[in-house]
């Protein structure tokens, strides 16, 4: 164990607004230590300086995000090297959290961690969204369905929306995203969401002049059984009003 590099992530998230204990330091700290390790023989993330995986991918996954509750249910959708799903899980223990990802090798690599920082009440699925999106053991279970994944908001919205329950909330973690936004709110509404009261909570990610949104989407109807569509469909052809 690093002690200087507990510090500093102490430290970090503190100037953040955000207070985490010593051993939840050590967990982040223990998790960048494997992430880098694996990230040798596996391409799990470009960012590799400490106080930049600290900066951009620690503080970036929880700030300004509040889980607090009695029996949250959270899943990070396409959770890759586990962004925002282990933060979120280190900050917020007494969620329950499932993280899926397509790739297998990504979801072995995970519990791994989960297992090291003895993380509990966390669940690893291999699979694509459009599958287990229509699989009744989790289609609108959840309280919460955060996503980091590279894709325009009409079709992270074809793939979350189905998995959260009615009251819950889609988190899409974006950079700048006013257009995308007017875009998506045809798929949106279609899906379920409440298209016409879009949180939007804009933030420049601290010690750099980086723009951040967290998209907030409501669940105000039950998503329609044809959606998600078939496996690559919600990326090859986003959900438009034409």
């Amino acid at each position: 164990m690093d002690r200087e590099k507990v510090s500093y992530i102490i430290r970090e998230f503190g100037e953040s607004g955000i207070s985490i204990s010593e051993k939840q330091a050590e967990q982040l700290e223990m998790f960048y230590e494997m992430l880098m390790e694996k990230n040798k023989v596996m391409n799990l993330t470009a960012i590799t300086e400490f106080e930049e995986v600290v900066r951009k991918h620690f503080i970036d996954s929880v700030m300004n995000v509040n889980l607090e509750g009695d029996s949250i249910r959270v899943l990070d959708l396409g959770t890759g090297a586990g962004f925002p799903g282990i933060p979120l899980k280190v900050v917020y223990p007494d969620i329950k959290i499932t993280l899926l990802d397509s790739l297998n090798k990504r979801i072995v690599f995970l519990g791994e961690v989960v297992g090291e920082l003895s993380l509990e009440n966390v669940e690893l699925l291999h699979g694509r969204a459009e599958d287990y999106g229509n699989n009744k053991e989790y289609r609108e279970k959840f309280d919460y369905v955060c996503s980091r994944a590279v894709a325009n908001l009409s079709t992270l919205s074809e793939y979350c929306l189905p998995f959260v329950k009615m009251g819950g909330t889609f988190i899409s973690y974006k950079a700048a995203a006013d257009k995308e936004i007017e875009d998506a709110k045809y798929a949106i509404k279609l899906l379920g969401g409440d298209s016409e009261h879009i949180n939007v909570d804009r933030f420049i990610l601290p010690g750099s002049d980086e723009k951040r949104s967290l998209i907030y989407i409501n669940k105000k109807k039950t998503t329609p059984k044809r959606f998600p569509r078939k496996a690559g469909l919600p990326s090859k052809e986003p959900i438009t009003e034409n």
